[in-house]
């Protein structure tokens, strides 16, 4: 019984969080001001996994997780699902959608977002050295693959909201089943996942407010940008810019 509660739960705390950001930042759009009340549900997710990683509850999970999907469980596809949603942003507009952006400021917001929330990331797993499940290292919290889902569903929620809902709102999906694999491939726990996910949605949120160098441009001509996963020995984002 405790299994069957446990997991419903976990997929609660996502779910609501994500149809929370979606009018986080809709009243940012309305409003045109950022306020702290809109970092009140990335603040609450990085401090409940903070409280929950030295908890006997986030132990149970992981081992409710991999007792029901199988201690042999492993797949890569959260590789590739963290970096989906910023494909997303530049796919929108080639399915007849309008973004708030064009290619060059989508990119720029996809580029310092993804570069605050890893250095804000990489200085919290150094400091709190956290092992991970599988005991493979000491940088398991907060997860990394689930920040950067999140970061980018934020971004591509912003772009499109005012276009089309289901689109803009289908990163946070993904974003969520990249962390659920984290957790799946035994790599983070709960607690890591549920930081990560507050990591992403606070900086997405503030730089799509904040959207830095707005009024930039490239002399007369237009300038092309592009954002591209890296995946193989080195994983990463690669960046095209082309005048």
């Amino acid at each position: 019984m405790k299994i069957k509660l446990l997991i419903p739960f976990t997929f609660f705390v996502f779910l609501n969080g994500n149809a929370q950001q979606k009018d986080t930042i809709y009243s940012i759009n309305k409003t045109d001001k950022l306020s702290y009340t809109h970092f009140i549900l990335p603040a609450t997710l990085i401090t409940s996994g903070i409280v929950l990683k030295n908890a006997l509850l986030n132990k149970n999970l992981q081992g409710n997780f991999r007792t029901i999907l199988g201690t042999d469980f492993h797949t890569k596809a959260d590789n590739f699902l963290q970096y989906g949603v910023a494909l997303q942003i530049y796919g929108g507009r080639y399915l007849g959608l309008k973004p708030k952006n064009d290619l060059l400021h989508q990119t720029i917001n996809i580029t310092i977002s993804n570069a605050i929330m890893g250095g804000i990331v990489q200085t919290m797993k150094h400091t709190f050295k956290e092992k991970r499940p599988d005991g493979s290292d000491q940088l398991s919290f907060p997860s990394g693959h689930t920040a950067t889902a999140f970061t980018n569903a934020s971004l591509l929620f912003y772009e499109y909201k005012d276009a089309d809902i289901w689109y803009a709102s289908s990163g946070f999906l993904f974003a969520t089943t990249t962390g659920f694999l984290r957790i799946a491939n035994n790599k983070h726990y709960t607690s890591d996942v549920l930081a990560g996910a507050g990591i992403g949605i606070g900086v997405g949120l503030a730089v799509s407010y904040w959207s830095p160098f707005k009024s930039i441009t490239f002399g007369k001509n237009k300038t092309h940008a592009l954002i591209y996963p890296q995946i193989g020995t080195n994983n990463g984002i690669g960046l095209l810019i082309k005048n």
